[in-house]
């Protein structure tokens, strides 16, 4: 058994792909990564920019989609739509062997869509009718405009993948979202087992933000913080999950067959290399919750990863750790909105990367 499969049949956690790209549906990477235990697949716009800048794959595909008169950005979703199909077929008896647990490819929509809550719901439902798979999740970032519309989606009976959750505050009004949907398909009779969601609360990242402000105030109890936030703040998620999916509130909606949002460890290659390289999966591993992971933390893991649950150890000081930061002056909801926003930023940036590589490949298809 490898390590991946001992992580989801010993520890409960669910390791999936923070790639994807067509040379791996191509040459069966995404298949042998699948039967060594990866039980799921993330997206963004940052990744799918990678592999159609970053490889010739598409070339053939977007100059018949541009010589038939497709505009860039219809060109650009046509490359990404075939890839999740694919995705989408590699994962489906993971999909049908979990009962609808893991199995699952996530796509966002687009980032220019992050703060039009209205444009967010007409992009989502569009993507699930035109991909229309069981095991397809919808990204929607967790802005304070995309969460009413993550209560929309799941009150319509749609599966989602909740991106961008920087924060605990954030991160409740997420659950909020879900749990109230979840009561409006309830209320209208509709099958609660179908719907499915992730909460995708990114975890290095927040070390990355919160070590730079803790080197600005360069006290030594400032420093003596650094390297400690953002498993802190996974844990006391953690917490929160398990304490907002208990009691009578929940048990009514799981009676009716409501499944649990499982938190997804997102952002877990570690970006300071004074920092073990599998800290991010090693201090989050617990039962219920999901770790996308990029290859080159699965490999780690593999060859040198601790199995243990520890997701919900130490959790007192993790509260402990969130009260010194406010003591120096980090303010843990301003780091989440910072961050926020750069993610945003990021995605948009990533976004608008690929349809100018696209742009000037018409010019020179137009040049031949």
């Amino acid at each position: 058994m490898t390590p991946l499969e001992r992580l989801y049949t010993e520890c409960g956690q669910s390791p999936w792909l923070d790639n994807l790209t067509r040379g791996y549906l191509r040459d069966g990477t995404l298949a042998r990564m699948v039967a060594d235990g990866i039980r799921g697949v993330t997206a963004n716009p940052t990744i799918f920019t990678k592999a159609i800048v970053g490889s010739t794959d598409y070339g053939e595909q977007f100059a018949e989609l541009t010589a038939a008169g497709w505009s860039l950005e219809d060109a650009y979703w046509q490359l990404v739509v075939d890839d999740m199909t694919a995705a989408l077929a590699v994962l489906r008896p993971t999909f049908d062997a979990s009962g609808g647990t893991d199995g699952f490819v996530s796509i966002e929509v687009a980032p220019d869509l992050a703060h039009d809550a209205q444009a967010t719901l007409v992009a989502a439902r569009a993507l699930h009718k035109r991909i229309a798979a069981p095991n397809l999740f919808v990204k929607i970032p967790a802005t304070a405009e995309g969460v009413p519309a993550i209560r929309t989606m799941i009150a319509e009976g749609r599966s989602v993948n909740i991106t961008l959750i920087f924060s605990l505050a954030r991160y409740e009004q997420v659950i909020e979202a879900y749990l109230s949907g979840l009561e409006a398909v309830a209320a209208r009779g509709g099958d609660l087992a179908r719907v499915r969601s992730v909460a995708s609360f990114f975890v290095s990242r927040v070390d990355t933000e919160v070590d730079r402000r803790l080197d600005a105030v360069g006290t030594p109890e400032a420093l003596a913080l650094r390297g400690r936030a953002a498993i802190a703040q996974a844990k006391l998620a953690y917490r929160l999950f398990r304490e907002r999916f208990a009691g009578e509130r929940w048990q009514r909606l799981a009676a009716l067959g409501a499944r649990p949002q499982r938190p997804l460890w997102a952002s877990t290659s570690t970006k300071n290399p004074a920092y073990p390289d599998t800290r991010y999966v090693d201090d989050l591993i617990g039962p219920d919750t999901v770790n996308t992971l990029p290859e080159v933390t699965i490999a780690a893991f593999t060859d040198h990863g601790t199995l243990a649950r520890t997701i919900d150890s130490e959790v007192d000081d993790a509260a402990e750790v969130m009260r010194r930061l406010a003591t120096v002056g980090v303010d843990m909801d301003d780091v989440g909105s910072a961050l926020e926003e750069q993610g945003v930023a990021g995605f948009r940036a990533s976004y608008q990367q690929v349809l100018a590589a696209l742009a000037a490949k018409t010019d020179q298809l137009s040049r031949r």
